[in-house]
C-alpha cells in the first residue's frame, strides 16, 4: 500500500505539518508519497530531504523579534519578505541548494497556482528550493515567481490540500492536513487593544460594528475564505481517507515563532484520530510504505 500524505496550506500555522509528521511516525505510518500547497509544500520538503529535525531545531527559535529580520517593507509590489535571508533559511533547513526533486528518495511534489491562467501548476521535477519559492508565494508577502514563461504564486490559491496531486502520483490511501477548517472570521473577530492581527495593528471605529479591520486583517480574512470554499469543494469530489484538522484558528497568518504550541497541536491532533489510522491500516501499520519504483512518469493536471 502506498501512503500519500497531502499537506495543505495554512502560513504560520503550518508548523503543526512538523508534529503531524511525528504522530504519524509514532503510530508506524511512513508515507512514500508527499504534496504540499504553500506552507505544507516547504515542511514536505524539509521531510523527503531528510532535514525535518533542523527546520524544527530553527523554528523553535523563531521570536518576534528575529522574525522581523524576515520582513521589510517595499512600495515596489515586490513583496515584503526579505528573499536574500529566507532563501538562507531555506538552503539551511529546508533542501539544499541545487537539490532536485527527481533525486529525493520519496516521491514529492508542489503546488503553485499560475497567474496568468489560474490553472494549478505542480512541481514534480527540479530543483527543490524553486518548487518551495513557487508554492509559498502568498500574493502581498512574496512577488510571483517565474517558471520557464510562467509567473506562478502559491499553491493553496487553487489546491489548498492536495488530495489529487497524492492520487496522480500513485498514492493507494491519503491521509490530509487541512489547516484552515476554523479559521473563517477569525482575523475579524474582536481583540483585546492591546493586541495586533498577524503583525498588523486594528484600526478602531467605534459604532455598531465595533473595530474596523486592519488591511492585513482583510486580506488574511479573505484568503482564508478562498482556501476553505475551494478545500470543501475539491475534498467533497476527492475526499481523503483520513482528514487531520489541527484546533490552530487562534494563531495569526505571520505568527511564525508560535512554532512550539503549532507542532504540538499537530501531533496532539494525529492521536486524536489514532483509532481511525489504526482501523484504516491494520496490519500495514509499521511497515516501511516506500516501495521502490519509477515514479517520474509523464503525470499530467
Amino acid at each position: 500500500m502506498k501512503i500519500g500524505l497531502a499537506l495543505g496550506s495554512g502560513s504560520a500555522r503550518g508548523w503543526a505539518h512538523i508534529g503531524v509528521i511525528e504522530g504519524l511516525a509514532e503510530l508506524g505510518i511512513t508515507p512514500s508519497i508527499i504534496c504540499g500547497s504553500s506552507i505544507g509544500a516547504l515542511v514536505g520538503a524539509a521531510y523527503v530531504s531528510g532535514k525535518l529535525d533542523r527546520l524544527r531545531e530553527r523554528v523553535l527559535g523563531l521570536t518576534r523579534l528575529n522574525m522581523a529580520m524576515y520582513f521589510h517593507v517595499r512600495l515596489s509590489g515586490r513583496g515584503v519578505v526579505s528573499k536574500k535571508k529566507l532563501h538562507a533559511f531555506l538552503a539551511d533547513c529546508v533542501s539544499e541548494e541545487g537539490r532536485l526533486i527527481e533525486s529525493l528518495p520519496l516521491r514529492y511534489a508542489a503546488v503553485a497556482t499560475e497567474l496568468k491562467t489560474g490553472r494549478e501548476f505542480w512541481f514534480r521535477t527540479g530543483p527543490v528550493l524553486d518548487a518551495v519559492w513557487a508554492s509559498i508565494a502568498l500574493p502581498g508577502l512574496f512577488p510571483p515567481v517565474a517558471a520557464g514563461n510562467r509567473w506562478l504564486l502559491d499553491g493553496g490559491l487553487v489546491n489548498p490540500v492536495p488530495v489529487s496531486v497524492c492520487r496522480a502520483l500513485g498514492a493507494d490511501t491519503v491521509i490530509a492536513v487541512n489547516l484552515n477548517g476554523d479559521v473563517l472570521g477569525r482575523h475579524l473577530r474582536p481583540h483585546d487593544e492591546s493586541r495586533t492581527e498577524g503583525g498588523f495593528p486594528y484600526v478602531h471605529q467605534h459604532d455598531g460594528l465595533g473595530k474596523i479591520p486592519s488591511l492585513f486583517g482583510t486580506v488574511a480574512s479573505a484568503v482564508d475564505i478562498v482556501q476553505d470554499r475551494i478545500t470543501r469543494s475539491r475534498m467533497a469530489g476527492d475526499p481523503p481517507d483520513i482528514l487531520l484538522a489541527p484546533r490552530l484558528s487562534h494563531m495569526g497568518l505571520l505568527d511564525f515563532y508560535r512554532a512550539e504550541e503549532s507542532i504540538r497541536e499537530g501531533r496532539a491532533c494525529v492521536m486524536r484520530m489514532q483509532s481511525g489510522i489504526e482501523t484504516l491500516f491494520g496490519s500495514e501499520m509499521g511497515k516501511t510504505m516506500s516501495e521502490s519504483f519509477d515514479w517520474r512518469q509523464d503525470f499530467h493536471c
